[in-house]
């Protein structure tokens, strides 16, 4: 029988009610109790890392996380992490950057309501992810909810209250558990090189999101305090003429300095591609500009952080975010393709 080592970070699976408000109080321990029949499915050992909201989660806190893992990784087979739904899919991505390569499956779940309320989806998630990670095919980080196993860069939070929280962006289900049995539907390949753990995280990164009306005076700001923008635009991605011409002078400005601004859209399926219209196209090509393409915004978000994290320069940023990480992107050779 598989040995599994589930991770507390607190949540609303753990999550306790006080006279403010649920909170997490349950213990790693309190919550395996919840579920018996995974005696049945595998050997679990536990640990508590964590025990915040989810909406307090920070890059110090995955840390904590992957040295849980790699302080562990050669006494078990796989591990299960209980978070909080709301930055779970951020959590999901940054682990699918800070730990690449693994042979042993990393699964995150987590639950709309307290794993002790008497209606609550926590049992049915917590038990099918240690299914899926007591599984010998299983490896690498992935998300399991609702009965869906979801590439775990590939996670988006789409609904705030329902069961089914969690949607897959742009990539097909894994696979499916239903009524206790795994059914895949991508095959996860396995690799001969060793895991790998990284562990430092810039916080260099800002995201502006555009709006009709947008001032075009914060950007100044953002040019000059971060090393890379992520510009969340609309549809396929652009910049409205109000913007022009300041991000012109700006990009100007830091011509010869480590910036770097990335595309991306507020709209969730299908992708940018700044080639289609006359607001993306000319600012593309005149800087080069990278773009998401299908990844999502809590991947871009993660693996800019990564890279930079790693002191990488404006050429091996853009070589780096074009590398396929754990499915991130479909199209990895498309910045070849657009030039």
């Amino acid at each position: 029988m598989r040995k599994i080592l589930m991770i507390g970070t607190g949540g609303t699976i753990a999550c306790k009610q006080t006279e403010d408000g649920l909170t997490p109080g349950l213990t790693p321990e309190d919550i395996l109790a919840y579920i018996p029949a995974v005696k049945d499915v595998c050997e679990v050992e536990v640990v508590q890392v964590l025990n915040i909201d989810s909406t307090n989660m920070t890059p110090e806190h995955w840390k904590k996380i992957v040295k849980a893992i790699e302080d562990n990784y050669e006494k078990y087979d796989g591990f299960v992490i209980c978070h909080g739904t709301d930055t779970l899919a951020y959590t999901a991505a940054a682990l699918s950057y800070m730990i690449q390569d693994s042979e042993k499956p990393i699964v995150i779940t987590g639950s709309q309501k307290p794993i002790n309320m008497d209606i609550t989806d926590a049992k049915t998630n917590l038990l099918d992810s240690f299914i899926y990670a007591a599984d010998e095919e299983s490896r690498n980080v992935s998300i399991v909810f609702d009965g869906k196993v979801i590439c775990g860069t590939r996670a988006k939070k789409e609904r705030a209250k329902s069961y089914n929280a969690f949607s897959s962006i742009n990539f097909p289900y894994l696979a499916v558990i239903q009524d206790g049995m795994l059914i895949r539907y991508i095959k996860e390949t396995p690799n001969d090189k060793p895991v790998k753990f990284y562990y430092e995280m810039s916080d260099r990164i800002c995201l502006l999101k555009l709006f009709p009306g947008i001032k075009s005076d914060v950007l100044s700001y953002i040019f000059e305090n971060y090393d890379v923008i992520v510009l969340e635009s609309f549809g396929v991605g652009g910049i409205p003429e109000t913007l022009m011409e300041t991000f012109y002078k700006e990009m100007d400005r830091f011509s010869d300095a480590d910036k770097l601004v990335v595309m991306t859209t507020q709209v969730a399926n299908e992708g940018s591609n700044m080639t289609v219209y006359e607001v993306g196209r000319k600012v593309k090509h005149d800087f080069h500009m990278i773009e998401a393409y299908d990844m999502t915004l809590e991947a871009t978000i993660t693996k800019l952080m990564w890279i930079k994290g790693m002191g990488c320069s404006k050429k091996e940023l853009r070589e780096l975010f074009y590398t396929e990480i754990n499915r991130d992107m479909l199209f990895a050779n498309r910045k070849q393709k657009s030039r």
